[in-house]
């Protein structure tokens, strides 16, 4: 299992969209947690919680679909920045994801924020993946 957090959090998501899982089990970071607030806070997830079985936590997701097809609400995770290739934005190179629909999440130096925060704030960062 590799150490990019972010990676294994994403690719959960992914799989459990694909299967169309109601819940997704992922480990707790600063980071996992910073983004599923996001998530939750944009409506791409129902809700998320902590969870801890003998001394590992852990965030229980749970996913949003929609209609009787059960189509997910998030369509697309994709990893930008990866520990073998940081990727790195000013406020005025945010790029847009699907013109605005999608979001963007970024790490900076005052914390974890969507496009739209750190364009706001006039502050740059870290791309870590697009949401749409």
């Amino acid at each position: 299992m590799s150490n990019d957090t972010i990676a294994n959090m994403i690719t959960s998501i992914r799989n459990a969209n694909l299967g169309r899982t109601k819940t997704v089990q992922i480990s707790a970071t600063n980071i996992t947690k910073n983004i599923g607030k996001i998530l939750l806070q944009e409506g791409f997830i129902e809700n998320f919680r902590e969870h801890q079985e003998n001394k590992n936590y852990f965030l229980i997701f749970t996913l949003k679909y929609q209609g009787r097809k059960k189509t997910p609400y998030i369509t697309t995770l994709r990893r930008i920045s990866k520990p073998g290739l940081r990727t790195y934005s000013g406020h005025k190179e945010i790029p847009k994801v699907l013109g605005g629909m999608g979001i963007v999440i970024l790490s900076t130096s005052q914390g974890i924020m969507t496009d739209r925060e750190a364009r706001e704030k006039q502050i740059g960062g870290e791309i870590l993946c697009y949401v749409w």
